[in-house]
């Protein structure tokens, strides 16, 4: 009988702490596009914008530079200025690698270790490759990035109508100070 009352309550108490992530998830549309080149993709990319994270706290002028390395992989070079775009130079080097060939647009990234996240291409100009929307699989991550430090506005505007569309709040948006041209 008492083991009985202890998995009950242990049933009830699963399900009200399910009940409660449920309500508290942020529920995103993080679907990949079909297509990506991947030597199109390549290169240096200006972070526009990002959600808020640990990782680039106080970040401004943050670049991500992929290119290939002679494993296969993707080499992965993040790097910023602490408060300033004169602050202290601060940079993450981390390895990229695709996690599906029929999928090129989701790809693995890690920075420590063997620990890797998902990186997902959402939105690209399919193009010239100028600017790309990137998410996880967790809502807790999005960035806009663009081949130049500055960004068209009206450009600016289409991909939030899109982030939204997908299910993203806008006021956790943090625009990212670019040095101008």
């Amino acid at each position: 009988m008492k083991m009985k009352y202890i998995l009950n309550l242990t049933a009830i108490l699963f399900l009200i702490v399910m009940v409660g992530c449920s309500n508290t998830k942020q529920m995103v549309n993080n679907r990949t596009v079909d297509t990506l080149d991947l030597d199109k993709f390549l290169g240096k990319w200006y972070e526009i914008a990002r959600y808020p994270h640990s990782f680039e706290k106080d970040l401004v002028g943050v670049t991500a530079t992929y290119s290939m390395r002679e494993d296969g992989k993707i080499n992965v070079l993040n790097e910023g200025y602490k408060n300033t775009l004169d602050g202290e130079h601060s940079s993450a080097t981390g390895k990229a690698k695709i996690k599906d060939p029929n999928n090129p647009a989701h790809l693995k990234v890690s920075f420590f270790w063997i620990f890797y996240a998902d990186y997902l291409v959402m939105e690209l100009d399919s193009e010239n490759y100028n600017w790309a929307v990137i998410g996880s699989s967790s809502s807790k991550y999005l960035w806009i990035l663009s081949r130049t430090p500055q960004m068209d506005e009206k450009v600016l505007v289409e991909l939030k109508a899109k982030i939204v569309a997908r299910g993203y709040k806008l006021d956790n948006l943090i625009m990212v100070e670019q040095a101008t041209d």
